[in-house]
């Protein structure tokens, strides 16, 4: 945890901008994986985390903005816990740990909802991920569970996005941390990847490393040798000489925050030619892209330069005839690059998204677009000092995608697919870092993970 007065802070501005009501927070509880004394590895809600700190389950907290008050609503643990968990301290010992005195048993929130309800008062709540604590919702309001999304607080939403995409410095320590265990899972990566191992090997050393600095990874890590499908996880196939796997895998620190790093990685130890070639690609894009970063310039028009230059590198190439800038107007980048360019990484690694991509990469005047390859960019707004976001171009090819555009000849004016019919086998090129936007620019966190050819190549060749 942090000390308790950030939390303090934090919750008083809140406060300050939700006015009036009760604020409630439900912390997860444990899930099961096939019966409940069998759980998966308890994670804490990130938003609970932000304002209370207490990484423990079946906690509840509640606000009164109103009357001033916090409390946080638990159960000691009985005797009979006590013998399969070991002592532990008690929910008023956890609580002033975050600044707050007032507790109550679990069995007490229900009667203050009640109670304000009868009041008439103004119960926020955050959009919930989780069924179970749908279900708690709908309990604790007296209402049907398909009500439980109709009826959460847009206001907090904004308050809570507003306070949390700003990382202070001790936040981005965190990162930072995160950051240390992912080249290490990069580098133990790019060590092992050979021709005749499977792809789960090496995802296994990963997770392995994270687990053993007594932390998790922060999402399912991707390592294929068909980066062309953007998130493939399975980790089923056997490499061989001349394939390149895509590494993208992060660990969360000790408090959560989380790292997203993405490698490249040529499997026989060099990259062939026509591999150098995108990779050098996608390298500039990416380069260029962070080059842009800076307060005040929107995320999109970012995104928009990286497929831009991406282009100008394929036309190089052959598979572009025409001006990447007109190409990239009509959304013919969209056969090689069809996701967006970052999102915000924090608390989750994709940071917030459980409150909304509308809330915190879009605003009032910057809509999503719709169309294909666009509708997947989770953050166009204008960029402040204290985000952290990821930069992550890259190059697929998807042998489905190209065989369905060529055949209508889309975008034909622009693509040449005579060309590119010269890599529908080549898979796919990504590279990424995590990025704190400055005052003056931005900074790429944590330690250097080799990502140049030469370095690369100098780790996976030995």
């Amino acid at each position: 945890m942090f000390s308790a007065d950030i939390y303090i802070e934090r919750r008083k501005g809140l406060r300050a901008d939700i006015q009036s009501g009760l604020i409630l927070f439900l912390g997860n509880q444990e899930s099961p994986m096939n019966y409940a004394a069998n759980a998966y590895p308890f994670r804490q809600d990130s938003s609970f985390l932000y304002f209370f700190g207490l990484d423990k389950p079946n906690l509840t907290a509640l606000i009164d903005v109103d009357e001033g008050t916090e409390t946080i609503f638990g159960d000691d643990l009985t005797i009979d816990e006590i013998v399969w968990t070991g002592p532990q301290p008690s929910l008023q010992e956890i609580s002033l740990t975050t600044g707050i005195s007032k507790t109550e048993p679990s069995n007490k929130i229900k009667p203050s909802i009640d109670k304000a309800r009868r009041q008439n008062r103004t119960i926020h709540y955050l959009p919930q991920y989780r069924p179970e604590n749908t279900l708690i919702i709908a309990q604790l309001l007296d209402i049907e569970p398909a009500e439980v999304t109709d009826n959460v607080s847009e206001t907090l939403i904004r308050a809570v996005v507003t306070q949390r995409s700003k990382k202070s410095p001790k936040e981005t320590e965190q990162i930072e941390i995160a950051l240390e265990i992912s080249r290490q899972m990069q580098i133990a990566a790019m060590e092992k990847a050979r021709p005749g191992i499977y792809e789960k090997e090496i995802a296994g050393v990963m997770e392995g490393i994270a687990v053993s600095r007594g932390v998790r990874l922060a999402f399912p890590t991707i390592f294929s040798i068909h980066g062309e499908t953007l998130h493939n996880i399975g980790c089923k196939n056997l490499m061989k000489e001349g394939d390149i796997a895509v590494n993208d895998s992060g660990a969360e620190s000790p408090m959560h925050y989380a790292s997203d790093i993405t490698r490249t990685i040529p499997v026989g130890g060099k990259f062939t030619q026509q591999q150098r070639e995108i990779y050098q690609i996608v390298l500039k894009a990416q380069e260029t892209a962070i080059a842009a970063i800076k307060p005040g310039v929107e995320f999109r028009d970012i995104h928009r330069l990286a497929c831009v230059t991406l282009l100008a590198g394929l036309k190089e190439l052959g598979l572009i005839k025409t001006s990447p800038e007109e190409a990239v107007e009509a959304g013919a980048h969209t056969l090689f690059f069809q996701c967006g360019l970052g999102h915000m990484l924090g608390l989750d690694v994709h940071d917030m998204e459980a409150l909304g991509e509308e809330f915190i990469g879009y605003t009032d005047k910057i809509k999503r677009r719709m169309e294909f390859g666009w509708q997947w960019l989770r953050l166009a707004k204008a960029l402040e000092a204290g985000y952290v976001l990821t930069v992550e171009p890259g190059v697929y090819f998807i042998p489905e995608l190209i065989d369905r555009w060529s055949s209508e000849q889309k975008f034909s004016e622009f693509i040449n697919y005579n060309k590119v019919e010269k890599y529908r086998s080549f898979g796919g090129i990504r590279i990424e870092d995590d990025i704190l936007v400055t005052d003056n620019g931005c900074r790429i966190l944590g330690p250097k993970i080799p990502k140049h050819l030469n370095e690369v190549e100098a780790i996976t060749s030995k």
